[in-house]
């Protein structure tokens, strides 16, 4: 990561679900770019007294998109922020990329954002508000990583 120039807004197609997604990869490409080389023991240490850390956030961002774009139950929130022992900077990225190609998999099959999204249970909004939520909430989590990655080596930008 280079560090100190932001990357530019993403190009898209002119559909609105181009854009959506355009802009949630963005996100994602930006989030994962902040764990590349950081040491195993920075990235799942606390950089805040919250507890948060880098690796905490890609993994509670997989369980997210699970969870909004495939339907996935998720009975404890708090303990998705938390790497396991065995969870390595590798394996949470490697789950966090085969998660958003199986997401990208299955918003590309989507002909109507106004139909009810795939989340389970009695309140299934839209598919545009579930696109435009994940976005909302990946963007606060790259929010943290920025402040996380320059608290460990002083890295910035996007």
């Amino acid at each position: 990561m280079s560090g100190r120039h932001d990357a530019r807004p993403p190009s898209t197609g002119t559909g609105e679900r181009d854009v959506l997604v355009g802009f949630l990869d963005y996100l994602r490409d930006g989030l994962a770019a902040k764990v590349d080389g950081v040491p195993e023991a920075r990235a799942k240490a606390a950089g805040v007294p919250s507890g948060t850390n880098l690796l905490g956030l890609v993994k509670h961002l997989t369980y997210v998109e699970r969870h909004w774009l495939l339907g996935h139950h998720v009975t404890d929130w708090q303990a998705t922020f938390h790497a396991a022992p065995g969870d390595t900077v590798g394996t949470i990225l490697a789950a966090y990329k085969e998660t958003i190609a199986e997401a990208n998999r299955e918003i590309a099959s989507w002909d109507d954002l106004a139909e009810p999204g795939p989340r389970r249970g009695r309140s299934r909004p839209s598919r545009r508000w579930t696109l435009t939520h994940l976005i909302e909430e990946t963007a606060r989590h790259a929010g943290h990583a920025d402040i996380l990655r320059e608290l460990v080596d002083g890295v910035t930008g996007r």
